[in-house]
């Protein structure tokens, strides 16, 4: 079973077509968990009248931000592979969650996959596609896409979540401690699995760009691992690449209509 958890507070105008992104999933046995924040915009009522399917949970509770709430969530999950989608993100469609169980097998701790970055007011708008690879490679800027993250939940259990004192880059952090330090088995699924809103914890602002480099070096020293001074480029020249070549419309646009 694949647990699906979703961090929210005041998710009013979002959240249904989140939920019910994951309610179409198909040919495959899972359990959705919100885990809110004390929302003061009638959320928790809305959580309430989905309380009957016995697909989905909530627990309501003040927290100390998103990975705060991701690691309760990681918590009360009872799947055998565990991830996240953002309270205003969509699946691309009905088949990803059984693609995600179909990918692991005995020799796989996690997967990762493709996204979309979507515009925040029209999810049919692509401002940026994250494509993949089998070769992943930290420190030169070129990391999982963390919301296309699934990890076995025993590796939760062993090896720790969300480290808090990363602010908005613990989900790096995550990722470079498990791939990189302890060397989970990782499968790349070439498929694009995620809508993804533009204006997230890290992306949202200059000023979380600028903190999220920061951190990110922080998450290498901690681990003992190299970086070279120019990660910074190494990370952002790739993006704005793929910005401009959405702008041209360049990019292979698979998956877009289903």
């Amino acid at each position: 079973m694949i647990t699906i958890i979703t961090p929210a507070y005041n998710v009013i105008d979002s959240i249904t077509k989140t939920y019910a992104s994951v309610m179409s999933q198909k040919n495959v046995e899972f359990e959705y968990i919100i885990v809110d924040g004390m929302s003061i915009d009638n959320s928790i009522e809305l959580y309430d009248s989905w309380s009957s399917n016995p697909k989905f949970k909530y627990f309501v509770e003040k927290d100390e931000g998103i990975y705060d709430a991701m690691n309760k969530g990681i918590l009360m999950a009872t799947g055998n592979v565990v991830g996240f989608l953002n309270s205003d993100d969509l699946f691309i469609d009905k088949k990803v969650a059984e693609d995600i169980v179909s990918a692991f097998d005995t020799n796989t701790d996690a997967i990762y996959a493709n996204l979309y970055f979507v515009q925040s007011t029209d999810v049919n708008q692509i401002v940026r596609i994250w494509k993949g690879s089998p070769y992943v490679s930290f420190k030169y800027g070129w990391c999982p896409a963390h919301p296309t993250f699934y990890v076995r939940r025993e590796i939760y259990q062993q090896y720790g979540g969300f480290d808090l004192s990363f602010d908005v880059s613990a989900d790096f952090e995550l990722m470079l401690r498990l791939i990189e330090k302890v060397h989970i088995r990782t499968k790349y699924l070439d498929r694009y699995m995620i809508r993804m809103r533009m204006g997230g914890e890290s992306t949202g602002n200059i000023k979380n760009i600028l903190k999220g480099n920061k951190n990110i070096y922080k998450a290498f020293c901690k681990h003992g691992l190299s970086v070279s001074i120019f990660y910074p480029v190494y990370r952002l020249l790739p993006k704005a690449i793929d910005l401009i070549k959405c702008k041209l419309g360049l990019n292979n646009w698979e998956s877009n209509k289903k």
